[in-house]
Order: C-alpha cells, then structure tokens, then sequence
C-alpha cells in the first residue's frame, strides 16, 4: 500500500505501510465490513488528522483515544464531531475551560477543523471504531502507527506543546523528548473527570505561552461560529 499521508509525514511514516501489524489491521478491518459492520469514521476520513495537519505545521498535539462510535459523529479528528452533530459531553467541558482559560466564547457546533489547519494534530490513538462498541478496535494495530506518529513529531517537529488529558494520553509521555516540547497532563475532560484538574489547568493559555516564547504563532483557539466558515 502507497503512503496515504501527506508528504511531510509519509517521509518519515510510509515505511508503516509496508508493515506487517499494517497488513494485519487491513486483513481485520476487511474482515469487518465483510461482516457488515459498520466502521467509523468513513475510510476517507481515516487519516483526516494527518491530512489537515501536515508534519511541518505541527505546533500542538491533543490526544484522544478512539473515535465516537455513534451514527455521523466521527470525521478523523480527535474530539470533533461532524457538522450539524450535538457538541459532546467532554467537548462541552473543554469548550468551559476554554472559556475561563482564554475568553472562548462557546459555538453550537462542535467541529473543531478550524484548529486542525493552524497546526493542532488531533489525534486518536486508534483511528476505526466499530458502531456502538467503544474500544472495539484497540490492541488491532492503529496503537503501533500512532505511536509511531507521535514519536514523529517529538523527534521532527519544531517545539510543539502535547496536551495530555487522562491516563490513556498521559502514557504517552514516554514517547515525547521533553527537552524539546512542552507537555501539559491533566484528567480528562469528561464529565467522570474533568471536576478532578481539568477544568482550571490552563493548558490553552499556557500552550500558546511556550508558542510564542519559541518564536511560534499562537493558535487562535476560537472557533468561527459555523463550521462551514473555518479557514
């Protein structure tokens, strides 16, 4: 399989493609839609993150775990949802951090593209979802190539900030040269947690903070009021 990415990353991750954790991953999500099931997000949108995120822009990396796995949510990015899609629960929550950290005046929507194409990769660490069944794609593959990605950027980007939010992210800490980029860790936004050191961490403030020390625009963390109008 040819690289799928854009060239900034594929020079670094098209070896992946030729993997054999890749073949396997491709023979079971095959193997899946030839059962009819039904896998999230659409195949196009796969690598979304990668695509409107080129290596070369990478200013601050957000990490979740798997997509939504509910109908038209999931879209490639991260805590996104599609277009017309009620805002989620923890998005919610990090639309109120945003709020009180930098003035973010919430939206109705809750597609965060705009962010995407300054330079914030929203990455899950897997990147399919079977329909209703959270967790279904782990331990599959997608881990190996994420990790891979996220090392990537550690060792490729220009000093970029990791915005680590519950235990699942925070494991990826070991991946990232500190001596480099800015890590901030936190609990999750979700409801469950965010009451527990999310709300009150200041990650976007602080994040745009080290941005600029390094010479880097800051990223304009308000959304626009559609999502059809994002740059």
């Amino acid at each position: 399989m040819s690289c799928p990415l854009p060239d900034s990353w594929c020079r670094w991750l098209g070896d992946e493609f030729q993997a054999s954790y890749m073949q396997s991953l491709r023979d079971f999500l095959a193997a899946e839609k030839a059962a009819r099931k039904v896998i999230y997000p659409h195949s196009s949108n796969w690598f979304r993150a990668f695509e409107l995120t080129p290596l070369d822009r990478v200013k601050v990396v957000i990490l979740g775990q798997d997509p939504y796995h509910g109908p038209d949510q999931a879209h490639g990015l991260c805590f996104s949802v599609r277009p017309g899609v009620p805002v989620p629960p923890s998005l919610k929550n990090i639309y109120k951090e945003l709020a009180d950290d930098v003035g973010f005046r919430p939206v109705a929507h809750g597609t965060l593209e705009s962010w995407a194409r300054q330079g914030v990769l929203l990455l899950n660490t897997s990147l399919t979802v079977e329909q209703g069944s959270a967790g279904s794609h782990r331990g599959r593959g997608w881990e190996t190539f994420t990790d891979r990605a996220i090392a990537t950027v550690s060792a490729h980007a220009e000093p970029s900030v990791f915005l680590l939010w519950g235990s699942h992210a925070r494991q990826k800490k070991a991946l990232v040269d500190t001596g480099r980029h800015l890590v901030l860790e936190s609990p999750h936004p979700s409801p469950l947690s965010a009451h527990r050191g999310f709300f009150g961490n200041h990650h976007f403030s602080r994040a745009n903070a080290f941005l600029d020390q390094n010479g880097r625009e800051p990223i304009h963390w308000q959304l626009p009021d559609s999502p059809e109008s994002a740059p």
